[in-house]
């Protein structure tokens, strides 16, 4: 590798809003994150509550006209 153009390569930390801190290698010295694997859903394996049923009931109330024209 040639001297002098690449940056450099520091120990850093990953704070995250949970509170985890993840030690690492980085260009950048301290890194803030809102999620990480530790309190990220896919990962924790908790699944959010979300109201798919009433998407789909506005879905068929909004096109319930244009069904019944046909």
């Amino acid at each position: 590798m040639k001297e002098g153009i690449h940056p450099n390569y520091l120990e850093t930390k990953i704070h995250c809003a949970c509170g985890n801190i993840v030690a690492t290698g980085s260009t950048k010295k301290d890194i803030s994150v809102e999620i990480c694997s530790n309190c990220h859903p896919f990962y924790t394996g908790e699944s959010r509550v979300l109201d798919i049923a009433g998407k789909i009931e506005k879905f068929n109330r909004k096109y319930a006209q244009h069904q019944k024209k046909q």
